[in-house]
């Protein structure tokens, strides 16, 4: 087995991972991600017993027991490629032996669920709603870097969108990946049920225009009135496709849920959205401790 070289997989003088420095034995098999490094301290707030807390850049991560539960939560900043950092290294965790910097036999499985904040596309999700991502769309192009990701881009519903949009050519090639059955199994009862497009930044590529005109002016109308099969575009963030995509890859479970704290169809938006964020947390932490 080929051993992978120093510069491809740097270890801390500690044994922790790079960038997470995090050590081996301090991952939880169920890992939440968030992306602002202060809602760390929100989810732990909520642990019974706490085995450590650290912060590297943006990435603070706390492991902890809730309900019987061992979980670790990760901050992972903004961003897919930011996520690209967070998906690797948590699977070098669990899957490379530190020692000789090869590739084990047996693989492990995390279950790793991203808790966001998204705004909403579609008149009859609001403000405050749940959304769980069934499928993520990549917009952010992370995933075509990668060997073979036809094999996990959902390729019938990409190709029909692709044309149906008039997705411009300039842009990333699109891709659209699937949720991990148990965790959409989890929140059916209690989430709307989304296709969430991941976008590569917050203005532009969200449809978002400050001073500087789009390249698809009518972009969130594309995306309103797109629909396949059962499913309709349901709202914009910028880590979920990231995630699924990479944790199809490596053989994770991997899915994201969001908090709605703006409509981008009504032109609304709630800044004090904590509180809901909060009770999105809660939930979250119950639906994962069963």
């Amino acid at each position: 087995m080929a051993t992978i070289g120093a510069s491809e997989l740097i270890i801390n003088s500690d044994g922790s991972i790079f960038h997470l420095h995090i050590r081996p034995e301090e991952l939880a098999d169920t890992v939440i991600l968030v992306g602002d490094p202060g809602r760390v301290d929100m989810v732990s707030s909520f642990f019974q017993t706490i085995e450590f807390k650290r912060e590297s850049r943006e990435f603070v991560s706390c492991t902890g027991v809730y309900n019987g539960k061992r979980m670790t939560v990760l901050s992972t900043g903004i961003g897919c490629d930011n996520l690209d950092i967070v998906m690797n290294e948590l699977d070098a965790l669990v899957n490379i032996d530190f020692d000789t910097k090869e590739v084990k036999k047996e693989l492990k499985s995390l279950r790793i669920l991203r808790i966001g904040t998204s705004g909403s596309i579609q008149p009859d999700i609001p403000v405050g709603a749940y959304v769980f991502s069934h499928i993520s769309l990549g917009a952010d192009g992370l995933l075509n870097w990668y060997a073979n990701r036809d094999e996990v881009s959902y390729k019938e519903m990409e190709e029909a969108f692709v044309r149906d949009v008039n997705w411009d050519e300039n842009l990333p090639r699109p891709y659209f990946i699937k949720a991990a059955d148990e965790l959409v199994d989890l929140f059916k009862d209690c989430t709307h049920k989304g296709v969430t497009i991941s976008a590569s930044g917050f203005y532009g590529p969200q449809g978002r225009v400050l001073r500087i005109p789009l390249a698809m002016p009518d972009m969130l109308e594309r995306f309103e009135k797109f629909r396949f099969e059962d499913y309709r575009i349901t709202n914009f963030e910028m880590e979920g496709s990231a995630l699924a995509g990479l944790a199809k890859k490596l053989g994770h479970k991997g899915g994201t849920v969001c908090c709605i704290i703006a409509s981008r169809y009504h032109k609304g938006a709630n800044p004090d959205y904590k509180p809901m964020v909060k009770n999105l947390v809660k939930l979250t932490l119950d639906k994962l401790s069963l």
